[in-house]
């Protein structure tokens, strides 16, 4: 199988790793300029986002124009989009005409429209045979080969079997699931709620409160997965309690990371800029409101990341906020 990540950044490096250490794969990771692409070839590894880490010796790093891998691709041929979700777009347009599978790796929802990654792709490329890869993952482990578990996600079962077949290895495992609804609710909506997390560890409101918020958090986004469509069982899977557990609580989370600083008293530019890389819930966490509220549902933990986001509540109002609310049943 040949396989082309397009995005170079952690993410997409580690995956674009990870499938070179499988046998039988041709892969080829395709930088956003021709700068970047020489970094890698001469560095060996990428410094900017996996310092440290020597990239497999097999691996072809590419830049420049899409249209000519569109143009040699054949049904064999499986490409993966590792753009932030801001990037989707442009990406699916360009890749619109590729006749084997195309999966993506971004989590969120796209500014603007609100649209779901799989929704997007719709309007762009309808009859593009495609899916998502999410689960609980942080780059660094996987380019690491630490052990990881992933979910495959589609509408078809050809897309699926091509993720499992590139990617699943020894340090690898990689799960078919035919919800792609339910995998793309899950992979947004924990990036907001590990915000919220990340306040509560950063305020040191205890480990009572940080279960609290995850096992609320949790029933938010099955109740906004279900009213798209999504099926119950998926969040209680790797895409959804598997990925907002490690979003929440892993040290390595960009999004809990926002959530610490802006608890300690850093503005939200403040808190991305220390970043260096892309926190998705930042991002997301209006479209996720704004798509909730036009759906009729309650997501209170949601609703206040964005005031928080805002600047209309701080850190400690947001809490107050949380805890004032009135006394309800458990049930979602």
């Amino acid at each position: 199988m040949r396989i082309t990540v397009i995005g170079a950044g952690a993410w997409g490096t580690a995956i674009a790793m990870a499938a070179c250490r499988l046998s039988g794969h041709e892969v080829r990771l395709h930088a956003r300029d021709e700068s970047q692409a020489t970094a890698l070839r001469t560095q060996g590894q990428n410094a900017r986002y996996l310092p440290g880490l020597d990239l497999p010796q097999g691996l072809q790093i590419l830049s420049g124009a899409l249209s000519p891998l569109v143009a040699q691709a054949g049904t064999q041929d499986l490409f993966i989009v590792a753009t932030p979700m801001s990037g989707l777009r442009s990406t699916l347009q360009a890749l619109q005409t590729v006749p084997g599978p195309v999966a993506w790796l971004c989590k969120g929802f796209e500014s603007g429209t609100g649209l779901m990654p799989h929704e997007v792709q719709a309007q762009v490329a309808p009859s593009m045979q495609a899916g998502a890869l999410s689960g609980p993952s942080f780059a660094l482990e996987v380019a690491r080969s630490q052990p990881t578990a992933l979910v495959a996600a589609s509408s078809h079962a050809a897309v699926r079997d091509a993720l499992v077949q590139a990617f699943h290895g020894s340090a690898l495992r990689v799960y078919a699931n035919d919800d792609i609804v339910g995998v793309e609710v899950g992979g947004a909506v924990k990036n907001v709620l590990a915000i919220a997390t990340g306040l509560c560890d950063g305020l040191d409101l205890g480990l009572n409160a940080r279960a609290a918020l995850i096992t609320r958090g949790l029933a938010e986004m099955t109740r906004l997965g279900l009213a798209l469509g999504a099926k119950a069982e998926t969040f209680m899977g790797l895409s959804g309690l598997g990925d907002l557990v490690l979003t929440a609580t892993g040290d390595l989370s960009r999004n809990r990371k926002v959530g610490l600083a802006l608890a300690q008293g850093m503005t939200l530019q403040q808190a991305v800029g220390s970043l260096g890389h892309v926190a998705e819930g930042v991002y997301s966490a209006r479209t996720v409101w704004q798509r909730a509220q036009a759906l009729g549902v309650d997501m209170p933990i949601t609703e206040a990341v964005v005031a928080l986001l805002d600047g209309r509540l701080q850190a400690r109002e947001a809490v107050q906020v949380l805890m004032g609310r009135g006394p309800r049943g458990e049930s979602l």
